[in-house]
């Protein structure tokens, strides 16, 4: 991608390995048991999922103090999380801000063009653990974007893992990944996340992760409006990079990985085909309104 040029988003915290001990988790105390099962959940019902699940946390197990302030059930004081000044970004970091201020200048235009005005998301950094306004953030969770705080929040490991794990070179592959989660913070400013989110409390398991497909596809949808519409930053190879990429974090194939024979009902990101067709739609139409992902699955 030509980024060289490109300005970097201000909207970004840099935090060090911090937030809380990992060891931590091993306890029994009402944060160590969270910390357990929040990765679980949001593999399940995305981060609409993790919302309740801290929501009966605090209803059950304790107020705001002791989410903000304990570590496990051993009463470790939370460390303060680590900023860094932007000089001491590394050259991931600075890659992935020229793309979210690519996203953020993209998204003006088109929320102008409805005489909105476009309120962009926070791109955090962090390294192994930290925590967010939707309860821990964890390197095994991959990115994710958290409705109640407005972030994105990224451990810049998961880049290497995509080239080294899943065989996905190049620059393209971590923009599609950051403007998918920006995707994301579109659907909470539409409010189509909360629509979702009280439809899932509704339905079975099964419907409410048809439902959770049809979010992530349009959040891929999405990403190609955006490049679709910043076509100056593409190079030769970075639509079938970003497409490859799609192929190889698709369900069907992160479960065929795993040994596992595919079984569609248990899809919470949609298979690879769908991924890869719903990304080049973005790509190909450059409209948000060709994303209606929720009407072509028959769901919502």
């Amino acid at each position: 991608m030509r980024l060289d040029d490109e300005s970097e988003s201000s909207n970004f915290e840099n935090r060090g390995r911090g937030g809380f001990s990992s060891a931590g988790f091993g306890g029994t105390g009402g944060l160590g048991i969270l910390g357990m099962l929040v990765p679980f959940v949001f593999s399940k019902f995305g981060c609409g999922g993790v919302v309740v699940l801290i929501a009966l946390f605090l209803v059950f197990g304790g107020g705001l103090g002791s989410l903000g302030s304990i570590v496990g059930g051993g009463g470790q004081q939370v460390a303060p999380s680590q900023t860094s000044a932007p000089g001491e970004l590394d050259t991931t970091q600075r890659t992935a801000l020229r793309v979210l201020g690519s996203t953020e200048r993209r998204w003006g235009e088109i929320f102008a063009a409805s005489n909105a005005q476009y309120a962009p998301p926070k791109l955090i950094f962090y390294k192994g653990g930290g925590m967010s306004g939707c309860g821990a953030a964890q390197s095994a969770m991959g990115p994710f974007y958290c409705p109640a705080d407005q972030g994105i929040y990224i451990d810049t490991a998961f880049f290497d893992e995509l080239r080294s794990r899943y065989n996905v070179p190049g620059d393209f592959p971590m923009a599609y990944v950051i403007a998918h989660e920006v995707g994301h913070h579109i659907q909470h400013l539409e409010g189509t996340a909360e629509k979702v989110q009280a439809q899932q409390a509704r339905v079975s398991k099964t419907q409410g992760n048809a439902l959770q497909v049809a979010m992530e596809l349009q959040a891929d949808c999405y990403a190609g409006v955006w490049a679709a519409r910043d076509k100056n930053l593409l190079e030769a190879g970075d639509v079938e990079e970003g497409l490859a990429a799609a192929q190889a974090i698709g369900d069907d194939t992160l479960q065929k990985a795993a040994g596992q024979r595919p079984v569609p009902d248990s899809f919470t990101h949609g298979s690879a085909a769908q991924r890869q067709q719903w990304l080049q739609r973005g790509l190909q139409t450059g409209d948000p309104r060709q994303c209606d992902t929720f009407s072509a699955l028959g769901v919502g």
